[in-house]
């Protein structure tokens, strides 16, 4: 097939909005905070940093030069290596991934969607109501017209192509995202009884450690930072060879930590001062933010704050959306040979398809239950607690057993002084397949009723 020309990013600063916008999603602004209370504030968070500046780095590196080197998305890149169909399996599982979790997620980003809009017209007092939530999603019209309205919000920004589109938006909302962010936390952590939280959220107390903060952590890190999603990998084919890996990577981290922090500076003082820090409130789960969040803003009269609160998860969940959607996207472009129309146009079809059905899964399909989760959760489950374990175990045997570490090294070294390069070398060697199995273990004991995260 003759290779055609491919898309890449300006320079070091689009990559670095792009990847932070791919990093900084619904993982930071929904599930971290909601982990973070859950499992014991300041010492969930100080595990959380030590992973992401180990596990994560490594895994970050891993994905970008294998980018770089190639030039190709998931199949591609893992094809360049050879290592028989076993190991091009991982490429194939790579690049399904983001295929699977962009209908889902663009579903979640519709939720996102109906609560802006209730607030944008006055109805901060329905978004409060417990029932609200419950009957949208049990309103098969509803659910769809909101999922449609932030797929085509996600589509749109990919027909525009890598420059014009990926990181012209990135450099509008990822600034735009930081803005909002440090609004919402001003006002969170300035509400009467709020810095009880603060300290909960920031002060480690290890009589909150127990074995589930660390399995939380680790599959709250995996999930932030896109690892095994296919994303880093075809966003480091975009990137020039002038660029320095590492810099960028630690940009990134920080930025991804940073937004997960303020982000737990928003939520977290906010619920200490609506409910006391009371332990049912704390625990409420995924449920947080669009069950808890509106009675909070309620309570406190903040109708505009709400308004502030959903845009910036909305900007949140659509880099995020753009990113998934642009690796399944390069993935028909590289190995079809396809367009940059008919590429997205096809990725187009799947969201669409995948996404409605997991919408009917809240209303019509409610009775087809899957291990008995609903629709949506069962892609969850399937593509984060199965899919990309495997497929990050796989890109570690790549790098392990075919390519080696020196390959990697000698990529970094184009452009990067790599002066984490030992502890680097160290957590790819000894750590990163136990972590890797220890999330998949935790993910499967957790689906069988065994053990609850």
């Amino acid at each position: 097939m003759k290779d055609r020309k491919r898309g890449t990013f300006s320079g070091k600063l689009g990559y670095v909005l792009a990847t932070a916008g791919s990093a900084v999603g619904l993982g930071n602004i929904w599930r971290f905070p909601y982990l973070a209370a859950k499992y014991g504030g300041g010492v969930f968070l100080l595990i959380y940093i030590l992973l992401a500046v180990t596990f994560g780095y490594a895994m970050i590196i891993s994905e970008t030069a294998l980018g770089r080197m190639t030039g190709k998305s998931p199949i591609g890149a893992f094809r360049s290596f050879g290592g028989g169909k076993l190991i091009q399996a991982g490429g194939w599982l790579n690049a399904l991934i983001p295929m699977i979790i962009v209908p889902y997620y663009s579903v979640i980003g519709g939720w996102v969607c109906r609560y802006l809009w209730g607030y944008l017209t006055g109805g901060a007092a329905l978004m409060a109501d417990e029932q609200m939530f419950t009957s949208f999603l049990a309103s098969p019209v509803a659910t769809e017209v909101s999922f449609l309205v932030f797929a085509a919000l996600t589509m749109m920004v990919i027909f525009g192509g890598v420059e014009n589109g990926i990181e012209r938006v990135s450099r509008f909302m990822m600034p735009l995202l930081a803005v909002l962010t440090l609004v919402v936390v001003i006002f969170s952590v300035t509400r009467p009884g709020a810095m009880e939280g603060v300290r909960y959220f920031l002060i480690p107390d290890f009589h909150h450690f127990s074995l589930m903060t660390l399995v939380s952590a680790l599959g709250q890190m995996f999930y932030s930072l896109s690892i095994a999603m296919g994303i880093l990998i075809t966003f480091g084919s975009y990137m020039k060879k002038d660029v320095d890996i590492e810099g960028t990577t630690i940009q990134v981290e920080i930025f991804d930590t940073l937004i997960a922090i303020l982000a737990g500076l928003m939520v977290i003082p906010a619920v200490f001062s609506f409910s006391g820090g009371d332990a049912e409130a704390l625990g409420k789960g995924p449920s947080l933010m669009f069950v808890t969040i509106p009675k909070v803003f309620e309570a406190m009269g903040g109708a505009w704050i709400g308004i502030l609160f959903f845009a910036l998860v909305l900007v949140a969940a659509l880099t995020s959306s753009v990113s998934l959607a642009e690796s399944a996207c390069s993935t028909f472009e590289d190995e079809l040979g396809w367009s940059r129309k008919k590429s997205a146009a096809v990725v187009s079809i799947i969201l669409v398809g995948l996404g409605t059905f997991s919408c009917l899964g809240f209303n019509i399909l409610s009775g087809l239950t899957p291990l008995g989760m609903d629709i949506l959760t069962f892609f969850d489950f399937l593509t984060n607690s199965l899919m990309m374990p495997l497929a990050a175990i796989a890109i570690c045997f790549l790098i392990l057993r075919i390519t080696g570490i020196e390959a990697i090294s000698k990529e970094m070294h184009i452009s990067s002084r790599f002066r984490r390069e030992k502890v680097y070398i160290f957590v790819m060697r000894y750590l990163v397949i136990i972590l890797l199995l220890v999330i998949l273990v935790s993910s499967v004991l957790e689906a069988a009723g065994i053990i609850h995260i």
